[in-house]
């Protein structure tokens, strides 16, 4: 473990800085645009355009990667990035606060890209399981501090914003600077949506859904907090518990769709995300506290976490190898245009019944997706388990990233454990 540390510090420091950065601004825009009186739905508005702009980025960011190479895409994406947020303190329009975070988002995916890419390619097949698990635990470790980071200041003034951007730009520093060299490039293999779909509708269907939800819970979730009354420090803990959930729950839900049919867990873990959007519908401050409120969240975020992986691990085990890849970045995609209605849509529905709109809309899209699990489980016979491909528990970031160099193995050793190496 100590071995992969070291091969990739300065890589995991960057996009810890960077998570830091964006896990901070994520939550200081909606609390913001609340203090301002900005409704329920045009925040809505101004926090899906994040993932409006990642599907632009995860469709073109590879392209800037190739021509550029890493070390200079990874800079570029970060200055962008990090002049995106600045424009946030000097000047306070709706409008403008959408287009730029559509600017952050496309930054995201290009940053997520590189990283992923970098980490996936420079990491020996013994250390590649490691160092992924490392970039994992990153990435939800620096993303729950960020949220906790609001706390520091004033959400009134500019200072946060300027935290924000001078933790994006500091995330320059490590990976410009770092010895471990970039990937030889390569050419880019895609797979339609149409293609994907006809392989696997559930595992298409249940990322999209995935983006819709998760989208909503993490793009409306302070304004929810700031509707029912949280203070800034409750606000924190209430969307930082999330993050926490999908954390601690990526690898039991995980060992449980290795062993059984994972359409059986997929329907298990939405009707478990019903049950505690149900809850979280019904909660108020004053019934349960704030405590419970977060722990209630903490349930949701992490099964919500859980969908994404699951539903790709699904789709994984009716794709050739060779479409791996591909196929991974067709799900990100479906993902983000899910996450990019996801809030939008959302945003609807809270401005007609309230706050609490927010887990009604997460607890029917959770029905609605476990209805067509169910169908699809009618549709096609289970996959003996030890036939299925292994769980991965990563974070919905850029799956497009292992696309950036065709010598490498289309998936991280880990992925064939267990399996005859002839059978590869």
């Amino acid at each position: 473990m100590i071995e992969a540390i070291r091969s990739v510090f300065s890589l995991l420091l960057g996009a810890g800085l960077m998570a830091l950065g964006v896990g901070l601004i994520g939550i200081l825009l909606p609390i913001r645009m609340g203090a301002e009186g900005v409704g329920p739905q045009v925040a809505g508005y101004v926090m899906s355009a994040y993932y409006a702009g990642f599907v632009l980025g995860s469709l073109y960011a590879q392209r800037i990667i190739q021509r550029v190479g890493h070390i200079r895409a990874f800079a570029a994406f970060a200055a962008l990035l990090t002049a995106a947020v600045m424009v946030h303190a000097l000047v306070f329009d709706v409008v403008l606060w959408g287009l730029m975070r559509g600017v952050v988002g496309l930054c995201m995916a290009g940053l997520y890209a590189v990283i992923e890419s970098w980490l996936n390619v420079r990491s020996s097949n013994e250390l590649r399981g490691q160092v992924l698990s490392l970039y994992t635990i990153t990435i939800y470790v620096s993303s729950s501090l960020g949220q906790l980071g609001v706390n520091l200041d004033d959400t009134g003034g500019i200072q946060l914003f300027c935290l924000g951007a001078l933790l994006t730009s500091l995330s320059l520093v490590p990976v410009v600077l770092t010895r471990v060299s970039g990937p030889e490039l390569g050419h880019i293999r895609s797979m339609s949506l149409g293609e994907l779909f006809k392989a696997s509708p559930l595992g298409t269907v249940g990322t999209a859904g995935a983006g819709i939800m998760s989208g909503s819970l993490y793009g409306l979730g302070a304004v929810y907090g700031t509707e029912i009354g949280l203070s800034v420090f409750e606000n924190s803990i209430f969307m930082g518990a999330p993050i926490v959930g999908g954390f601690l729950l990526q690898w039991p839900i995980g060992r449980l769709s290795d062993k059984f049919d994972r359409r059986t867990v997929l329907f298990g873990v939405l009707m478990a995300a019903v049950a505690a959007a149900i809850l979280m519908s019904v909660f108020s401050v004053g019934q349960g506290g704030v405590i419970l409120l977060a722990v209630a969240n903490l349930l949701l975020g992490g099964f919500l976490a859980t969908i994404y992986p699951t539903a790709v691990a699904h789709a994984f085990d009716y794709i050739d190898r060779s479409q791996m890849v591909a196929a991974n970045s067709g799900m990100l995609l479906a993902w983000a245009v899910g996450a990019t209605a996801g809030p939008m849509i959302c945003s609807s529905v809270m401005g007609l019944t309230g706050p609490s709109g927010l887990f009604v809309f997460i607890a029917a899209m959770s029905v609605l997706l476990a209805f067509y699990t169910r169908w699809r489980m009618s549709r096609r016979a289970a996959k003996p388990a030890d036939e299925q491909s292994k769980f991965v528990p990563v974070p919905s970031t850029s799956a497009i990233a292992g696309a950036l160099d065709p010598r490498a193995d289309p998936l991280p050793e880990f992925y064939y454990e267990d399996q005859d190496p002839g059978d590869r």
